[in-house]
C-alpha cells in the first residue's frame, strides 16, 4: 500500500507537471497562431468569458494597464478583438473577441481537441469525486495566488 506521505508527493508532482504542461501548450499556441503568450492569454479570458473590461484584463495577464493599453491596440489593429463603449461607464470601453477573425477561427480549431479531451475527463468523475477535485485546484490555485501576490509585495 502507498503511504499517504507518497501519496501526497504525487499530488504535488502531478499539480505541478500540469502547470508546466499548461504554459508549454500556451506557448506553442501562440507560436503557431504567431501570438505573444500574453496575447494568447487575453483572447483566451475573452474566449472563456465573452466579454471583459482593459482593468480584468490587465489583472488576469499581469501587465501593466499601459502595457494593456498596447496588447489590446495591436490585437484590434490584427483584427481580433472588438472595442466597445461600456454603457455602465461613458469613459470606459468593453474588450471581445472578432468571431469573425480568420485567426480567431484557427485558435478555436487548434484547442478544440483538448476542450474535447478535458471535457471527457471531467465527465468521467462522480459528483462527488468533482467537489474533491474542485475544491483542491481552487485551494492549490489560491495558494499560487497568495504566494505570488506576497512575492510582489516584497521590496529587495
Amino acid at each position: 500500500m502507498i503511504s499517504k506521505e507518497d501519496l501526497e508527493k504525487q499530488v504535488f508532482m502531478a499539480a505541478r507537471d500540469q502547470g508546466i504542461s499548461s504554459v508549454l501548450f500556451r506557448n506553442a499556441i501562440g507560436r503557431k497562431l504567431g501570438l505573444s503568450i500574453t496575447d494568447w492569454e487575453c483572447l483566451s479570458l475573452l474566449n472563456i468569458r465573452g466579454i471583459s473590461t482593459p482593468t480584468e484584463l490587465a489583472k488576469y495577464t499581469g501587465l501593466t494597464t499601459g502595457s494593456t493599453t498596447a496588447m489590446l491596440d495591436r490585437l484590434e489593429k490584427a483584427g481580433l478583438i472588438i472595442r466597445k463603449p461600456n454603457p455602465q461607464d461613458r469613459r470606459g470601453v468593453l474588450i471581445e473577441m472578432n468571431q469573425d477573425s480568420e485567426l480567431n477561427r484557427y485558435a478555436k480549431e487548434l484547442v478544440g481537441p483538448i476542450q474535447q479531451s478535458h471535457h471527457k475527463l471531467i465527465s468521467s468523475y462522480n459528483p462527488e469525486e468533482l467537489q474533491v477535485i474542485t475544491s483542491f485546484l481552487n485551494g492549490f490555485t489560491q495558494n499560487v495566488k497568495d504566494s505570488t501576490r506576497q512575492i510582489e509585495e516584497t521590496t529587495k
